[in-house]
Protein backbone atom coordinates (compact mmCIF):
# COMPACT_ATOMS: atom_id res chain seq x y z
CA UNK A 1 0.00 0.00 0.00
CA UNK A 2 1.76 3.85 -0.87
CA UNK A 3 1.43 6.13 1.75
CA UNK A 4 0.15 9.30 0.36
CA UNK A 5 0.49 12.91 1.01
CA UNK A 6 -2.80 12.96 2.97
CA UNK A 7 -1.52 9.62 4.78
CA UNK A 8 1.33 11.19 6.34
CA UNK A 9 -0.37 14.77 6.74
CA UNK A 10 -2.93 12.84 8.90
CA UNK A 11 -0.08 10.93 11.37
CA UNK A 12 2.22 13.55 11.18
CA UNK A 13 -0.33 15.64 13.03
CA UNK A 14 -1.23 13.68 15.71
CA UNK A 15 2.19 14.71 17.30
CA UNK A 16 2.16 17.52 19.48
CA UNK A 17 3.54 21.10 18.11
CA UNK A 18 3.66 19.54 14.81
CA UNK A 19 2.58 22.53 11.81
CA UNK A 20 2.21 23.00 8.66
CA UNK A 21 4.61 25.48 6.69
CA UNK A 22 6.64 25.02 3.65
CA UNK A 23 10.17 24.82 3.55
CA UNK A 24 12.12 25.41 0.43
CA UNK A 25 8.82 26.38 -1.92
CA UNK A 26 7.09 23.18 -0.63
CA UNK A 27 4.92 21.75 1.98
CA UNK A 28 6.25 20.81 4.88
CA UNK A 29 5.97 20.40 8.75
CA UNK A 30 7.70 21.70 11.69
CA UNK A 31 7.61 21.84 15.39
CA UNK A 32 8.38 25.12 17.36
CA UNK A 33 9.64 26.49 14.13
CA UNK A 34 12.17 23.32 13.20
CA UNK A 35 11.51 21.37 10.16
CA UNK A 36 10.83 17.87 10.66
CA UNK A 37 10.43 16.74 7.08
CA UNK A 38 8.75 18.75 3.65
CA UNK A 39 7.88 17.09 0.24
CA UNK A 40 10.85 17.48 -1.90
CA UNK A 41 10.44 18.89 -5.51
CA UNK A 42 10.10 15.72 -7.37
CA UNK A 43 6.82 15.33 -5.44
CA UNK A 44 7.25 11.61 -4.70
CA UNK A 45 9.67 11.68 -1.71
CA UNK A 46 9.96 13.24 1.44
CA UNK A 47 12.82 15.00 2.72
CA UNK A 48 13.13 13.65 6.27
CA UNK A 49 15.84 14.86 9.40
CA UNK A 50 17.48 12.41 10.31
CA UNK A 51 20.79 11.23 11.89
CA UNK A 52 23.81 9.76 9.87
CA UNK A 53 24.39 6.74 11.93
CA UNK A 54 20.10 5.84 11.09
CA UNK A 55 20.23 7.35 7.92
CA UNK A 56 23.28 4.80 7.18
CA UNK A 57 21.27 1.77 8.32
CA UNK A 58 18.10 2.69 6.57
CA UNK A 59 19.92 2.65 3.26
CA UNK A 60 22.17 -0.17 3.69
CA UNK A 61 18.34 -2.10 4.27
CA UNK A 62 16.76 -0.26 1.83
CA UNK A 63 18.15 1.51 -0.74
CA UNK A 64 15.05 1.61 -3.09
CA UNK A 65 12.92 3.73 -0.23
CA UNK A 66 15.61 5.50 1.37
CA UNK A 67 18.74 7.32 -0.28
CA UNK A 68 20.14 10.29 -1.20
CA UNK A 69 21.43 13.10 -3.35
CA UNK A 70 24.72 14.90 -3.56
CA UNK A 71 23.15 17.47 -2.15
CA UNK A 72 22.24 15.65 1.27
CA UNK A 73 25.75 14.12 1.45
CA UNK A 74 27.25 16.44 4.48
CA UNK A 75 23.51 16.99 6.03
CA UNK A 76 21.49 15.07 8.60
CA UNK A 77 18.71 14.28 6.10
CA UNK A 78 17.99 12.02 3.66
CA UNK A 79 14.95 11.23 0.92
CA UNK A 80 11.76 8.95 1.78
CA UNK A 81 10.22 7.34 -1.12
CA UNK A 82 6.64 8.01 -0.05
CA UNK A 83 5.02 4.89 -2.62
CA UNK A 84 7.23 2.68 -1.36
CA UNK A 85 8.05 3.08 2.01
CA UNK A 86 6.45 0.51 4.59
CA UNK A 87 4.38 2.42 6.92
CA UNK A 88 5.58 1.07 10.21
CA UNK A 89 8.69 2.20 9.42
CA UNK A 90 7.79 5.76 7.96
CA UNK A 91 5.80 6.11 11.32
CA UNK A 92 9.00 5.02 13.71
CA UNK A 93 11.40 7.46 11.50
CA UNK A 94 8.73 10.41 11.65
CA UNK A 95 8.40 9.48 15.27
CA UNK A 96 11.98 9.34 15.92
CA UNK A 97 12.76 12.84 13.94
CA UNK A 98 9.72 14.79 16.55
CA UNK A 99 11.01 13.29 19.36
CA UNK A 100 14.62 14.97 18.12
CA UNK A 101 13.25 18.09 17.30
CA UNK A 102 10.49 18.75 19.83
CA UNK A 103 11.00 20.31 23.38
CA UNK A 104 11.35 17.93 25.93
CA UNK A 105 7.78 18.95 28.22
CA UNK A 106 6.17 18.40 24.88
CA UNK A 107 7.75 14.80 24.59
CA UNK A 108 6.69 13.70 27.58
CA UNK A 109 3.13 15.29 27.84
CA UNK A 110 3.00 12.57 24.29
CA UNK A 111 4.30 9.69 26.27
CA UNK A 112 2.28 10.36 29.31
CA UNK A 113 -0.91 10.07 27.05
CA UNK A 114 0.16 6.92 25.93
Amino acid sequence: MAFTWADLRSLILQFPGVEEGTSYGTPAFKVRGKLLTRLNEDGVSLVVKVGLDERAHLMAIDRDNFYITPHYKDWPAMLVRLDGVPIDILRRLLEETWRAAAPKKLVKEYDDAR
